[in-house]
């Protein structure tokens, strides 16, 4: 029983070593800021675009939803609060961070594996330059910072689709959809989303890099790893979610309470 649970919590504990050389690693100088602009570049625009289309329909369907169960309990004009924080303290940080592992961490794991497969990691290592401060702060951060700034565009896009969907389409009211929310919503909303999309833009990319660092054999792995370091990511993200949105709601007073 011994060897089969040592080798299951093996990589789980590579993969918490990593992510403490990455945050020492991150306050050592050099510091790759070259490196980090053109990650943050790349991983904003493979993810940008999608967020926002993703977050449309996402948006729309929790509008569509609450506005529908709240006029049977005739209550609508809840809608807009019910809709405006399930969108800002859940589905923005969520969606977000599924796309930045999908398209982000999935380029970030091929790149890094493509690397190690040729020994290209291996010859940083003999030449005395570490890969982690080297290739993988610069990408774990620059995914961190893209998730923290697109999960500011998925609330605008989300928030937009929802007032439109239960507005225009199910014939709310724009004065009640807006004064609801402003009676309820608190700055700590924002920023626990927030704080929860930098988390997930962090996890993804420890998970992507530690992928690419450690492939199965042959390109064949390469791909292998990608899509482990997608569902991998996904696994978090869904409970890291569950852990933060507990201690939220335990911690913070709701508004007016």
């Amino acid at each position: 029983m011994t060897a089969p649970l040592t080798r299951a919590l093996t990589p789980v504990g590579r993969l918490f070593s990593l992510a403490a050389d990455v945050v020492v690693s991150a306050f050592k100088p050099p510091f790759q800021l070259r490196e980090y602009i053109e990650q943050t570049w790349f991983v904003t625009k493979v993810s940008a675009l999608p967020t926002a289309l993703f977050t449309i329909p996402f948006g729309a369907t929790i509008a569509l939803l609450l506005g529908e169960l709240t006029r049977q309990f005739g209550a609508q004009s809840q809608t807009g609060a019910g809709s405006v924080l399930a969108i800002v303290q859940q589905a923005a940080p969520i969606v977000t961070a599924l796309l930045i592992s999908g398209a982000g961490g999935s380029a970030v794991c091929a790149d890094l594996g493509a690397r190690t497969i040729r020994e290209e990691i291996a010859a940083m290592e003999v030449l005395g330059i570490s890969p982690i401060q080297r290739l993988v702060v610069p990408r774990v951060l620059a995914m961190a910072t893209t998730a923290l700034v697109l999960n500011g565009l998925a609330t605008v896009v989300g928030v937009a689709g929802g007032y439109f969907f239960n507005v225009i389409v199910q014939g709310g009211t724009p004065g009640a959809y807006i004064a609801a929310f402003s009676s309820i919503a608190q700055v700590s909303d924002i920023l626990v989303s927030e704080l929860k999309a930098v988390l997930f833009g962090f996890t993804a990319g420890i998970v992507a890099a530690y992928r690419g660092l450690n492939p199965p054999p042959g390109p064949k792995g390469v791909g292998d790893a990608v899509n482990q370091s997608v569902v991998i990511s996904f696994v978090l993200v869904f409970f890291l979610n569950l852990v933060l949105t507990t201690l939220y709601l335990d911690l913070v007073p709701p508004k007016g309470s």
